[in-house]
């Protein structure tokens, strides 16, 4: 008796893979359930191979989620960082704002002050622009740090905060209008009403920065003379 026929393709060996492959498929995973739900062996799984031949290309899915926000930064175009220090900090958070925005789970998974030591240099440009204009303005290496610091967790709550907003109101779990709070209890809250979502969802980002940078700027400066 003959044979059977091999089946067409490769047999014996797993399909190739390319580290593009891995990364498109993560990422459409992540924003279609979150990347808190992403695990090696799913997304194995949807690559059609073995868990085992991913760990030849990731180490582990922290390995997994870097290389993604590396790749997801380095995708980004910079934009012309002005001269004056001030514009440049400006320009740099404005960019590191709209990146976030456009991948708001990037914002949780660096949500914590040691992710610049684990980005790729290529990718700290927006850290550098901030931190250099800090520094051009005549700040202190500690000041220059606190610029930065305190711009990054204004612009992660305003990321996360849009975000879960938005994702309750996709989910049919809007937060409920309140037109029934006390004026003797809560005056000015009960004068606003139902406009509260309204006024909540216009985007003041530009104005709060430039505000919040100039508040810092001054505060680094009459530390530094004091």
């Amino acid at each position: 008796m003959s044979p059977a026929p091999a089946p067409h393709g490769r047999t014996g060996r797993p399909p190739l893979t390319s580290r593009a492959q891995i990364l498109l498929t993560a990422r459409r995973l992540i924003d279609e359930d979150g990347w808190e739900k992403l695990t090696i062996r799913r997304l194995a799984a949807e690559i059609g191979i073995g868990a085992t031949t991913l760990y030849h290309h990731i180490r582990n899915k922290d390995d997994l989620l870097l290389l993604l926000l590396n790749h997801h930064i380095e995708q980004i175009g910079r934009p012309p960082l002005p001269g004056e220090p001030r514009e440049r900090i400006v320009t740099a958070a404005t960019a590191m704002r709209d990146a976030l925005a456009a991948w708001p789970w990037a914002a949780e998974v660096l949500s914590a002050d040691g992710f610049v030591g684990l980005l790729d240099e290529s990718a700290m440009w927006m850290v550098e622009a901030v931190v250099a204009g800090a520094h051009d303005h005549g700040c202190t290496p500690e000041q220059s740090v606190d610029v930065f610091r305190s711009i990054w967790y204004y612009t992660v709550g305003e990321v996360l905060v849009r975000a879960h907003s938005a994702r309750r109101q996709e989910e049919g779990r809007p937060f409920a209008h309140r037109d029934d709070l006390d004026p003797a209890q809560v005056p000015h809250l009960a004068a606003i009403g139902v406009r509260w979502a309204d006024l909540a969802a216009r985007d003041i980002y530009p104005e709060g920065l430039r505000t919040f940078v100039d508040g810092l700027l001054a505060r680094a400066t009459s530390r530094a003379s004091g």
